[in-house]
């Protein structure tokens, strides 16, 4: 293993991020919100992926000018879940996210993945990835608020036992940059998720850069030091 100095933490968002599954979430909570009445664009559900589900059915309503109904919300939530398994065979991994989290592993520095999706959602995703058991993953159902809360991040460090002030948040949302900012965490952009470089950089990003593997290949500008 190489000797390393200067080692932060990474905590990953999972979708859009290291999995290639937005705009399939995008069409699922189309559909869902179809079911209970709600038509929206889908650039209009779009601009909330990365949201805690209970949130993006809130903000979501405003757009349709209605308030959610008692026990709605948690319905929204449930159909989403039932109309993204359609879209499951669709979804793969990034371009390069394998590969970071394994050199990651190879060189001992502390990983995590924290998402907003509940655990069956991110065990799907999971076993894309082919990550180890021993992983650290923090998932909505572990925490009390998920993005753009910093819960997750904050739960994903404590878990590693390094300082959340050391740590790089990789995220392809705002909500991860803003949730990264909130934890008083670096934030790094990844532009998978469909967010542009500029609107990433306006919401804290350190860094922005195309996928996983252009990361991969740029480790040292966001303070990753391995002497080999």
């Amino acid at each position: 293993m190489a000797d390393q100095t200067a080692t932060p933490a990474f905590l990953f968002d999972l979708d859009g991020t290291l999995i290639d599954s937005v705009y399939q979430h995008v069409l699922a909570w189309r559909e869902a919100l179809e079911r209970g009445g709600r038509k929206l664009a889908v650039w209009q559900i779009h601009r909330r992926i990365g949201m805690s589900g209970g949130l993006l059915v809130n903000a979501l309503a405003r757009e349709t000018g209605g308030e959610v109904a008692p026990g709605e919300a948690e319905q929204l939530i449930q159909w989403h879940a039932e109309e993204y398994v359609k879209y499951v065979p669709q979804v793969h991994p990034l371009p390069g996210a394998s590969e970071i989290l394994a050199y990651l592993r190879e060189n001992g520095v502390p990983h995590a993945i924290a998402t907003s999706g509940r655990r069956e959602s991110a065990a799907r995703s999971l076993a894309m990835l082919g990550v180890p058991d021993d992983l650290v993953v923090i998932t909505r159902d572990q925490v009390r608020y998920a993005k753009p809360d910093p819960d997750l991040f904050l739960a994903a460090a404590d878990a590693l036992g390094v300082s959340i002030h050391d740590s790089v948040v990789v995220g392809d949302s705002v909500w991860d940059l803003l949730a990264a900012q909130r934890a008083r965490a670096i934030g790094v952009g990844v532009m998978s998720g469909g967010y542009g470089a500029e609107e990433l950089g306006r919401a804290g990003a350190y860094r922005v850069y195309q996928d996983p593997a252009d990361l991969l290949d740029h480790l040292d500008e966001v303070g990753l030091r391995i002497v080999r």
